[in-house]
C-alpha cells in the first residue's frame, strides 16, 4: 500500500523539527548536532517497494556530495513493523549512511508525516527548504540539494 506523504507544517522556510533517535549500530544522533551542515532526512519503512527502489539513487548522491559536508539520515518508521524487517532490508539495501530508528514514532508525529517515502531537505541554518512527498525522482533528488548545497555556505 502506497499512501501519499506530506508534511503538513513542515513547510519550506519552516525550522525542521529538532530530534535524537538511536542508529541502527546502537549509537544517538541529534538533528541539530548538524547545524551548519546540509541534511536530507528520508523516511521509510522495510514494507515500502518505492523506498527500496530510491535507496540506490540516495546514496549515490551522499557519496557524490561528501565534500560539501551532505548528511544523509535515514529515518525508519520502527513503530510500524519488526527489527526483523528492519534489519533484513538493510542487509539487502546499501545504506552508507545513519539509519535511525524511530521506534515510538514521536519523529513521524513531530513531522506530521501522512506517509512513506517522504524526503526532506534542510539547509546549513536548519531552515527546511524543499519536501518531496512520495518516490522521489533523481531530478527532485537534485532540486532538493540544489537547494541545500549553496544555503549558508561561505
Amino acid at each position: 500500500m502506497i499512501v501519499a506523504a506530506a508534511l503538513v507544517t513542515q513547510a519550506p522556510a519552516s525550522p525542521a523539527p529538532d530530534f535524537t533517535l538511536r542508529t541502527l549500530a546502537g549509537d544517538s544522533v541529534t538533528l541539530s548536532s548538524f547545524k551548519g551542515r546540509p541534511v536530507f532526512l528520508n523516511f521509510w519503512a522495510s514494507w515500502c517497494d518505492p523506498c527500496r527502489g530510491e535507496m540506490a539513487d540516495i546514496a549515490r548522491a551522499a557519496a557524490a556530495h561528501s565534500n560539501q559536508r551532505l548528511v544523509v539520515l535515514a529515518i525508519n518508521l520502527t513503530d510500524q513493523e519488526h527489527m526483523v524487517d528492519v534489519r533484513r532490508f538493510v542487509a539487502e539495501v546499501p545504506m552508507p549512511f545513519p539509519v535511525l530508528l524511530d521506534s515510538r514514532g514521536r519523529v513521524r508525529k513531530r513531522y506530521r508525516l501522512r506517509g512513506v517515502p517522504t524526503s526532506v531537505f534542510i539547509d546549513t541554518l536548519g531552515v527546511v527548504q524543499f519536501v518531496n512527498p512520495g518516490p522521489i525522482s533523481r531530478e527532485a533528488l537534485q532540486h532538493g540539494l540544489s537547494l541545500i548545497l549553496t544555503r549558508g555556505e561561505p
